[in-house]
């Protein structure tokens, strides 16, 4: 296993610091904070930290928010980042705020992978990248490295040795959904991503399996609401294996958990925003690790966090809500039937926007 190259050291961690800000403007009185563990990268060790607000009821639904699972897409942390800091300020004076967390448990661990932040890589400090490191293998062929691969920490998308245990990273992300998320009967999960494509797209499992989930019908009406709610938004709403198969996704392997488990909904969704837009506008990117999958001027960073705001608080709300519109009886085998024309038929209909007519 690779240990971290001596001339990488870390440099102080600005979105950590941002992190602790937040914490230390709430003070204590709405948010809980939890110590997840630590990781170490270049002789510096960074906490691993959860942040839960709202009602802790196991039988309340809850929505999750993750970000920084790979180290160079700096933006997906700043994103979870700012709607915390959007929902800190508000807890201050906002009274239907404070009514939606009577009923709803919100989770956040915007620094999945401080090491990795900290470093500039995809991988976290052993060389592991997190988003292939599930016991999760794919059961058709997945692109080369790309799909993830155990030859070498040295190469991109390397799953971890075989049999080994998750990174610390990824059994912390885990252990955090399976006690707030999956012991719920329902759930959202809102994990954010840079890096694929000029578009912005919300993928949903399977990403090992050319398949349709079983909660199928439910993902359709999630984004039939989000159509119909936000009629002018520019997101693809998509299975992954519609892009490409991976081994190892860790939403993916706490999916199949919970479809194994106890009843429950758990709808997991991964934010791709497109930085190949970023590059185009401002070519001299290509010459930056950092500027292939986020925008590095200043007014392009904060347009990109304006813009999701609005699709998380929706995911909240959806979450909060979801017994108005989760289908159930011919509803559903009408969405279901839907989405097996949308997104695996033999011949999908693309459009322009992206979307299904509903």
């Amino acid at each position: 296993m690779r240990s971290t190259p001596p001339h990488q050291t870390p440099a102080p961690l600005p979105e950590l610091i941002e992190l602790q800000r937040l914490i230390d403007a709430d003070g204590g009185r709405h948010l809980q904070v939890r110590a997840l563990g630590e990781v170490e990268a270049g002789g510096a060790r960074y906490p691993l930290l959860a942040i839960t607000l709202g009602n802790p009821a196991l039988d309340s639904p809850a929505v999750g928010f993750f970000g920084g699972v790979h180290g160079l897409e700096r933006i997906g942390a700043e994103v979870v980042l700012a709607w915390l800091g959007s929902l800190v300020m508000r807890l201050r004076w906002d009274e239907l705020l404070h009514r939606q967390l009577e009923g709803l448990r919100m989770v956040f661990m915007p620094l999945v992978n401080p090491a990795g932040l900290a470093l500039g890589t995809r991988a976290n400090g052993r060389g592991v990248d997190l988003m292939r490191n599930a016991p999760v293998d794919a059961g058709e062929r997945v692109p080369f490295l790309v799909g993830g691969q155990r030859l070498s920490a040295r190469l991109p998308w390397y799953r971890g040795e075989a049999g080994a245990p998750m990174e610390a990273e990824s059994a912390a992300l885990c252990a955090l959904v399976e006690r707030e998320l999956l012991a719920r009967p329902f759930s959202i999960a809102v994990d954010c991503h840079s890096g694929f494509g000029s578009r912005d797209r919300l993928w949903f499992p399977y990403a090992h399996s050319p398949r349709p989930i079983p909660h199928l019908a439910e993902m359709h009406a999630l984004g039939a609401l989000l159509d119909g709610t936000h009629p002018q938004h520019r997101y693809i709403f998509e299975p992954q294996s519609r892009q490409y198969l991976a081994h190892g996704d860790l939403w993916d392997h706490l999916y199949l958990q919970a479809c194994a488990g106890a009843a429950c909904t758990f709808l997991p969704l991964t934010l791709e925003m497109g930085s190949w837009l970023w590059v185009r506008k401002n070519p001299r990117q290509l010459f930056s690790r950092h500027g292939i999958f986020n925008p590095l001027i200043g007014h392009r960073q904060q347009r990109v966090l304006r813009r999701h705001m609005g699709w998380l608080d929706f995911m909240a709300r959806a979450a909060g809500s979801y017994a108005r519109w989760l289908p159930a009886g011919a509803e559903r085998e009408r969405h279901e039937a839907a989405a097996l024309q949308r997104w695996f038929s033999p011949a999908p209909r693309r459009t322009g926007s992206g979307r299904a007519t509903y």
